[in-house]
């Protein structure tokens, strides 16, 4: 069976009106296409996992968009700059037909039982960022922070360390090191704001 998440009700239900329904269908397309899927937010938005990312959609004030993780493989180039795999969707004639959706959807899903990589996943992993003894210090000292930094990925974590190592000054640094934990307590990716940015746009 499908493993929804209440969370996806939840984005769904806070998207514009004109949003609803794109959202809703593309859900409902994706999980007949891959009836094995299970869903989970990531980026803040909702994605569907089948042996890896296999897609994922987002809504906006003024269009949705949804596309898949290996699009090159599944879609072939795109024509445009756009986001995702199909552009702005602004209402439901803007999505391409079920047949179709569906025929790409099981592509994606046979790239994935085949083991077959992203773009994304070819590129060569930097190791992670070793953790400097007075930040460990301070996480220490605030278990929710704590939790969230080590429950990050190693993305996320290393854009914290990044920022905080950079401090020329001791006390820049202590400023970031406070401003992460405000923020690391908080559940908050260092880029937090601006993907807020983009989602308001």
């Amino acid at each position: 069976m499908a493993k929804k998440d209440p969370r996806i009700d939840a984005y769904i239900r806070n998207a514009q009106p004109f949003a609803r329904p794109i959202l809703k269908r593309l859900r409902a397309i994706v999980h007949e296409g891959c009836p094995e899927c299970h869903e989970t937010l990531k980026w803040s938005m909702p994605s569907f996992l089948y042996k890896g990312i296999l897609c994922g959609m987002a809504a906006f004030k003024q269009h949705a968009t949804f596309g898949f993780w290996k699009h090159q493989a599944v879609v072939g180039p795109k024509p445009g700059r756009g986001m995702g795999s199909f552009g702005c969707l602004t209402s439901m004639k803007d999505l391409p037909p079920k047949r179709t959706l569906l025929t790409l959807i099981r592509k994606a899903k046979q790239l994935n039982d085949e083991g077959v990589g992203s773009p994304i996943a070819a590129r060569k992993k930097r190791p992670p960022l070793p953790v400097p003894h007075y930040f460990r210090l301070a996480l220490h000292k605030n278990a929710k922070a704590r939790a969230a930094f080590e429950a990050f990925p190693p993305s996320h974590r290393r854009a914290y360390l990044e920022w905080i190592i950079e401090a020329r000054r001791p006390e820049t640094r202590e400023r970031r090191i406070a401003i992460t934990l405000a923020w690391l307590a908080q559940g908050k990716a260092r880029n937090w704001k601006y993907a807020r940015k983009i989602a308001n746009r």
